[in-house]
């Protein structure tokens, strides 16, 4: 079975009240996420999970609130030797626009992406602004998409489980790694959502739901899941991950 490493990538931010991630917790509170894209080194393809965004907004303020730089989509991905053109595979936890923005760049690739995705990305209900077809359009008529009704694994090393607790298409992303299974959560989240502080816990709540579900009951059942079924978890929006080149630490 191949090994991976995970190299995270910020490719993008959003400044909004923690609430957004945190259900019923911490409402109030602003709070930096940053937008990753994830860059798979350890096979003969080179793959990404998510793109991010395509114009992220660069400052020092909001490099300082993550503790780590953004990149634009092509700087990011010269780091490590890669043109847009070069990458074989992505895929995608789920389509809200921060997640695809750079998908067309991509003319080389195959994408992996829920069908569920695609339906909501071209009829989203009026709640759920963050499907924007547009940065679908040209992959789709290129037929560069691989659309899934479940559970996968599309290379060796990397599986890919449908987790609908954020979006009802979304994917999380199962990775082999010399210290381990590790999951790149289909769900927007950070670490406290799946640890949560001691004042949470004490209320026998062994995660704190997204912020943004499809439903709180299930949401908090398939984070509870999701965290046992991996050695390490990467929540998509954790700060932590900003100042850390790749997973697992050499």
């Amino acid at each position: 079975m191949t090994k991976w490493t995970i190299h995270p990538i910020v490719m993008g931010t959003k400044v909004f009240d923690k609430g957004m991630m945190t259900y019923q917790h911490d409402y109030g509170t602003p709070y930096t996420i940053p937008i990753y894209c994830w860059y798979l080194e350890g096979g003969d393809k080179t793959v990404l999970v998510d793109t991010g965004e395509m114009s992220p907004v660069i400052s020092p303020d909001r490099e300082q609130a993550i503790g780590g730089p953004i990149h634009t989509f092509e700087k990011g991905l010269a780091q490590y030797g890669i043109k847009p053109e070069d990458v074989d595979v992505i895929l995608h936890t789920h389509l809200h626009n921060d997640h695809c923005e750079n998908d067309w760049k991509c003319s080389n690739a195959r994408i992996y992406v829920h069908e569920k995705e695609l339906e909501h990305i071209h009829d989203p209900h009026p709640l759920d602004f963050r499907y924007l077809e547009d940065f679908i359009d040209d992959v789709e008529d290129n037929g560069q998409l691989e659309v899934l009704s479940g559970d996968a694994e599309p290379l060796s090393g990397i599986r890919m489980i449908h987790t609908p607790a954020h979006t009802e298409g979304g994917m999380s992303i199962l990775v082999e790694t010399t210290a381990g299974t590790v999951m790149i959560c289909g769900f927007c989240t950070i670490l406290e959502n799946l640890y949560p502080p001691q004042e949470v816990r004490a209320m026998e709540m062994e995660v704190i739901p997204p912020g943004t579900h499809i439903n709180a009951n299930e949401a908090y059942d398939i984070l509870v899941r999701a965290k046992n079924s991996a050695d390490m978890i990467l929540p998509l929006h954790e700060p932590k991950f900003a100042a850390m080149p790749t997973i697992p630490e050499p």
